[in-house]
């Protein structure tokens, strides 16, 4: 209740009588309320402080003091570690040198984030959610470490060294310390998100924003007629606003009717049928989604209303703006892989567990990824437990994608019975993987996992032995071997057209 979590709540208590009348704790509130203003500061930025009307200079003060400004509202002298951590990782990339500049951030940031984790889980309150100050400093761990790989890519690497990615994100000068903290602090994202690229950022504060950018689905209207104009957010933000609206209210109706914490009931799990827990599970899940979607969609329309976010144009010239987005609900609703479901969820965490660990890791780089992954997250042991379990998952269904879908290729109706299949079991593997990202402790988990006698644990591991799969990079380099080959034995056919296939 309000009145129960006043005492935690860090921040402003000017919301405290609205807390009360509404019944939600008052950090909720305030987070709310600041998001709402960022939304409509982010119009006025955008129309009164628009690229053409003032320089860069202004508009990366304004962002940056309203951002601590909504930081010190919700979190009080707490926002403090913002400053802190960001003011660390700067002097690391000023005075490191460039060779191991981007390991020695990694470690600082990473490092004061966990440290802060432990404090605030283990020796403030175990299992609070309010006044969660970390959740912030997620984002600005995200966009430091990015940056500073961006950085060595830049300065250290040579570019034939660099992904074409690599490349477009490649920063080639040090950033200065206004750019840098506007970067982390700036208000469109200082609460909730979402991260986004140094380069992405410096081109909306600049206004170059809507020019042709790098992107891998570029379908050549950008330098067409309809290229002419600055596009306009205003359509994209009212359908996220109605979105935002839908999520909060399907989340209030249900997530009290639906605790997942219901499922490891002794009553409900000797008394229900194993086919009732399993839709039951699915259907507590389903309830706990929208929350999130509530808060990435609101993020995602705030930094559209400042003008931010512009990724190009549909094949009907309507402009794009998910260069940010950090979910897509159907495909996720309707996801017919575990891959699937992973890359249309918390799209831009996704990208940077990808750009700073995947591809970069030499040694089994999905463990490492799902390791990295449950140490950003926190420190509770539920974390740990989802994102093991999420490694075994993933290889499972790789390994099935890999050998059995193929044989469900032969005909449209073959393809549809196989999608029906491997969206419920998606749905089901993804409800019994998070159980312990949403239970925390290790007892209630290892409770629920019993209550399933681990069969889905059992159940990847004879998949994986029994299906071997390569995997990618092995793949690559037993193909690139194999064209060296070919190349070798019949030099004549080494062509041009043969020399761009070895570099794609």
């Amino acid at each position: 209740m309000a009145t129960q979590t006043t005492a935690s709540c860090t921040g402003s208590t000017l919301l405290q009588p609205l807390s009360e009348i509404i019944n939600l704790p008052l950090d909720q509130v305030n987070f709310v309320a600041c998001q709402l203003f960022a939304l409509l500061m982010a119009m006025w930025f955008r129309i009164y402080l628009h690229p053409s009307k003032t320089s860069p200079f202004i508009r990366h003060v304004v962002a940056t003091l309203l951002g601590f400004y909504l930081a010190l509202f919700c979190f009080g002298w707490y926002s403090l570690h913002f400053l802190v951590q960001s003011g660390l990782s700067y002097s690391v990339m000023i005075f490191a040198g460039l060779e191991h500049m981007h390991k020695y951030c990694f470690i600082v940031t990473l490092g004061y984030l966990i440290v802060c984790q432990i404090t605030r889980v283990y020796v403030f309150d175990y299992g609070m959610y309010s006044a969660d100050f970390t959740g912030p400093m997620m984002v600005i761990t995200q966009k430091i470490t990015s940056m500073a790989f961006e950085i060595h890519d830049g300065l250290a690497k040579k570019e034939s060294q660099l992904t074409p990615n690599q490349k477009y994100l490649a920063i080639s000068r040090m950033p200065s310390l206004l750019e840098y903290l506007s970067y982390n602090c700036n208000f469109m994202g200082i609460l909730a998100g979402p991260t986004c690229s140094y380069r992405d950022y410096m081109a909306f504060i600049e206004g170059t924003c809507y020019q042709a950018r790098h992107q891998e689905n570029a379908n050549g209207k950008e330098n067409g007629k309809f290229k002419q104009s600055e596009p306009s957010p205003k359509n994209d933000v009212i359908s996220k606003l109605c979105t935002c609206a839908i999520s909060l209210a399907v989340y209030l109706s249900l997530y009290k009717l639906l605790p997942v914490e219901y499922s490891i009931d002794d009553y409900f799990v000797k008394s229900t049928p194993l086919y009732l827990q399993v839709i039951y599970l699915y259907l507590a899940m389903l309830a706990l989604r929208p929350k999130y979607y509530f808060v990435w969609t609101l993020a995602d329309a705030i930094n559209n209303a400042a003008g931010f976010g512009f990724n190009g144009y549909n094949k009907d010239g309507s402009p794009r703006w998910d260069l940010i987005s950090n979910l897509r609900i159907l495909d996720i609703e309707f996801a017919t892989s575990f891959k699937l479901f992973l890359d249309n969820w918390n799209i831009q965490t996704a990208l940077w567990l990808k750009r700073v660990c995947y591809e970069r890791c030499p040694v089994n780089p999905t463990a490492a990824t799902f390791l990295l992954s449950a140490m950003w997250h926190g420190v509770y042991p539920g974390y740990y437990l989802t994102f093991v379990t999420g490694i075994g998952m993933t290889m499972a269904a790789r390994a099935v994608r890999h050998n059995i879908r193929p044989y469900f290729l032969v005909s449209d109706s073959h393809k549809l019975v196989y999608d029906v299949i491997t969206w419920a079991c998606t749905q089901v593997a993804i409800s019994y993987t998070v159980v312990p990202f949403v239970l925390l402790a290790v007892g209630s988990s290892l409770k629920f996992y019993s209550s399933w006698y681990f069969c889905l644990h059992l159940l990847c591991l004879l998949v994986v032995l029994a299906l071997p799969v390569k995997s990618k990079r092995r793949q690559a380099k037993e193909q690139q071997e194999n064209q060296q080959k070919d190349s070798q034995s019949d030099p004549s056919t080494d062509s041009n057209c043969n020399q761009k296939d070895k570099t794609s």
